[in-house]
């Protein structure tokens, strides 16, 4: 069977955006941002994604675009069956993420024809308590992923590439225009301050919990841990540079991240709703509850969630690709017919997150973030300590000669210092999540032994192997 292909350098980087951009960093920045001290969060954040964000990005495309496979069926290609298991957790990954972001899907796509007839501007918190879950909630998730599944159903050229070249695109024009608009609200002016003056006495007292959730933030933003990343690269061609287009990918992705700050928090401050009130909820009660108040009321609701939606709707495919591709690859199923089976499993597992809140927040809040942090981190130690000199070599082919003299520097990052990085925050975020609080010098500790022993056992596995 003849693998796909991206046709143009242009779609891929547009379709790894659209991957990238989405409810990321629209619905979930603005509310951490606003919960963990506005502009402390936004450094850390963007510092996490230089530091730890591109080399990861551009670790987890060396993967992909080396085996030409799925996640499952790469890691058997390039470290041996035993190693297919890592691809699983890839996999699992993928269902974990598009079965809430389905169900939030479903709320974007609600609230955009909501807008046109101004249905919640009077009773915000009534109308999203009334629509956030339940058999209502089923059934618009089940709508948003039938727009998936069509896309996906295209295939890599004609579906993926052709509409998030179209969609990112629109993103960007949309959101620059609310973004200039918002900026002649009166009162706006606060939401600048609060987004990009930095505070730092808050910064140094809660310096470890920022950088938890800074660090949850760009995985998740940047789409890395799940395979995604891996797998649209494993359709790229050897002339690309993988360097340079994963460092353009996270530029456009932050870009639009903050772009997506510039508009909410100065709209939140012109309306007098303060940042972080409602919590994940915070996009469905304070802001699209405000919009009643003002001008054009409807078109501007309807302009805003159509946006979120075409970004929520680039990551969603993104995600569906990575199982369709393992459906296609390792059991030579056919699109339509790989399709329609993760379609159906998706269709299952997120009406089950749309009709139990407890579902939902376990999906969304907690396991999120570490089945991307367990599965970037593993896809690291497999570049450093398995693949080894081949990860350096695919990292310098197709590059030019500045993203060749960054190849050392970026192999002993993703070897060594990243993953240090990675199970510091995973072991933090663990320790919450089971109640057991872990202090910041133990996490080092037990990250420091753990991702030791993993080396020195990946070492002298591949060495008695080589």
């Amino acid at each position: 069977m003849t693998r796909a292909t991206w046709r143009t350098r242009l779609g891929f980087v547009l379709a790894a955006v659209g991957s990238a951009v989405g409810l990321g960093n629209i619905w979930r920045f603005p509310w951490l941002t606003a919960t963990n001290g506005g502009a402390a969060f936004l450094l850390l954040y963007l510092l996490v994604i230089v530091l730890v964000g591109v080399p990861g990005l551009v670790g987890e495309m060396v993967i992909g675009r080396r085996s030409r496979r799925n996640p499952v069926g790469a890691f058997a290609e390039l470290g041996g069956p035993r190693w297919r298991v890592l691809g699983g957790v890839a996999l699992i990954a993928s269902v974990v993420v598009l079965s809430f972001y389905s169900v939030v899907g479903g709320w974007i796509l609600r609230y955009t024809l909501a807008s046109a007839t101004g249905a919640y501007f009077a009773a915000p918190e009534q109308y999203f308590a009334a629509i956030n879950y339940g058999v209502g909630a089923a059934g618009f998730h089940a709508l948003f992923l039938l727009a998936t599944v069509a896309v996906v159903y295209a295939g890599v050229d004609r579906g993926i590439e052709l509409a998030t070249t179209v969609m990112v695109p629109g993103i960007v024009l949309l959101f620059g225009g609310l973004a200039v608009w918002v900026a002649t609200l009166p009162g706006s002016g606060g939401g600048y301050e609060f987004f990009l003056s930095l505070d730092v006495a808050y910064l140094r007292d809660n310096f470890f919990s920022v950088l938890v959730a800074a660090a949850g933030q760009a995985l998740f933003t940047l789409s890395v841990g799940a395979g995604a990343m891996l797998t649209y690269a494993s359709y790229l061609g050897e002339d690309r540079s993988l360097a340079a287009d994963g460092t353009i990918i996270a530029a456009l992705n932050t870009g639009i991240g903050v772009l997506a700050g510039l508009v909410i928090f100065p709209l939140l401050f012109s309306l007098g709703v303060s940042p972080g009130e409602g919590g994940p909820g915070a996009l469905f009660v304070g802001l699209a509850g405000a919009f009643g108040t003002l001008p054009y009321s409807r078109v501007v609701g309807v302009v805003f969630f159509g946006v979120v939606l075409l970004a929520a709707l680039s990551s969603a495919i993104s995600i569906m690709e990575v199982l369709v591709a393992y459906l296609v690859d390792e059991h030579a199923l056919s699109r339509p017919r790989a399709t329609a089976g993760v379609g159906g499993l998706f269709l299952v597992t997120g009406t089950a997150a749309a009709l139990s809140p407890s579902l939902f927040g376990l999906l969304a809040d907690t396991l999120a973030n570490l089945v991307l942090t367990a599965g970037l981190l593993g896809f690291l130690l497999f570049d450093g300590w398995v693949l080894r000199r081949a990860a350096l070599d695919e990292y310098e082919t197709g590059a030019g000669r500045l993203a060749r003299l960054t190849g050392r520097p970026w192999y002993y990052a993703v070897a060594v210092v990243i993953p240090l990085f990675l199970a510091f925050t995973f072991l933090t975020g663990l320790g919450a999540v089971v109640g057991v609080p872990v202090s910041a010098p133990a996490a080092l500790a037990l990250a420091v032994v753990g991702v030791g022993g993993a080396i020195v056992l990946l070492r002298s596995d591949t060495d008695s192997t080589a």
